[in-house]
């Protein structure tokens, strides 16, 4: 073979692909409309002197905000507290095979699923005029020692239990859901193993069914600290009562209410943020390759390329690519 037979192309072997990138022009006139509306938006809040961002400097860490805004954070805490464990309780018995308790968890979740949390808030606030004391005592007979009921149940411990009760009762129902995901199959094999009903609950399926039960539990846990603005209705100074009650004294409304709204953004964006963590700590077990972190996501934009997720193996031996923040 010569060397004008080496250096021809072969006339099977075909053309090189002229790769033509796909345009997306749908994506661009939906960015530019969205870019469009923000930026009046903006220019709506900086403009309108209604806002009068003045006073909401004035006010953002004003004593009674910040007060109102620790009985928020202690509301949200203690209830979800209660909730949880609660719900977790209630789901228990919901599977258990005694027909008393899972006829007593079904009622119950019956009952405070079925009426609004306002009402159930009203009713612990004025459950001192059904029975005025409260105490204990021999069943249907005397009574060893008594107490009055507004004095047990104060302001705060009524808003706790209206809100605490009323969210056992939707955990409950996510726990519920979490347990029955977990195949049956792992029971099975905990008990052939001399394993008992409790320690299987606690050590095999708990475990497993925490990567159903988290995402909604966080959820929860944001809607409860919105939620937590309804006890101002039975007169409890948290974060949206406490505004509210500013407002009353300047007549200045507009700017309160963006006071406790901005309150209520930051803390539910702290909440975001750490759900997304425990997801993606629990998620270790079941995916191999686990979702970029929010920073690993900014370093990636900045960068101007996609951020590679972090395998298991990267985050049980610590090197995620500055994954923890």
């Amino acid at each position: 073979m010569n060397s004008q037979d080496q250096g021809a192309v072969p006339s099977g072997r075909p053309e090189a692909i002229k790769a033509v990138p796909v345009r997306h022009p749908g994506r661009w006139a939906g960015a530019a409309v969205v870019l469009v509306l923000a930026a009046m938006l903006i220019h709506a809040l900086v403009t309108n002197p209604q806002f009068q961002w003045g006073v909401f400097r004035k006010y953002f860490f004003d004593s009674t905000v910040t007060h109102g805004l620790v009985v928020t954070l202690e509301l949200t805490a203690l209830s979800m507290v209660i909730g949880v464990v609660g719900g977790t309780l209630l789901a228990v018995m919901r599977l258990s095979a005694n027909p008393v308790l899972s006829s007593t968890a079904w009622f119950y979740i019956w009952v405070f699923r079925g009426t609004p949390v306002l009402v159930q808030l009203a009713v612990w606030f004025y459950l001192g005029t059904l029975w005025p004391k409260l105490g204990l005592g021999v069943p249907f007979g005397p009574m060893f020692w008594s107490e009055s009921t507004n004095n047990l149940i104060p302001l705060f411990t009524a808003a706790l239990l209206g809100l605490g009760l009323n969210e056992a009762a939707y955990m409950a129902e996510i726990v519920r859901s979490g347990i029955q995901s977990v195949p049956v199959g792992q029971t099975e094999a905990a008990h052939a193993l001399g394993m008992s009903q409790a320690r299987t609950m606690r050590r095999i399926i708990l475990p497993q069914a925490m990567r159903v039960i988290i995402p909604p539990t966080g959820n929860e846990t944001i809607s409860m600290l919105k939620t937590t603005s309804l006890v101002s209705t039975i007169s409890l100074e948290e974060l949206f009562r406490a505004t509210s009650n500013i407002a009353t004294r300047t007549f200045q409304e507009i700017p309160l209410l963006m006071v406790a709204s901005v309150w209520y953004l930051l803390l539910t964006s702290i909440l975001t943020v750490v759900q997304y963590y425990i997801e993606r700590h629990y998620a270790r077990g079941a995916n191999r390759v686990l979702p970029p972190t929010p920073l690993q996501r900014l370093r990636g934009l900045f960068a101007g390329r996609r951020p590679a997720p972090a395998t298991v193996g990267d985050v049980v031996t610590g090197h995620d690519g500055g994954g923890h923040l």
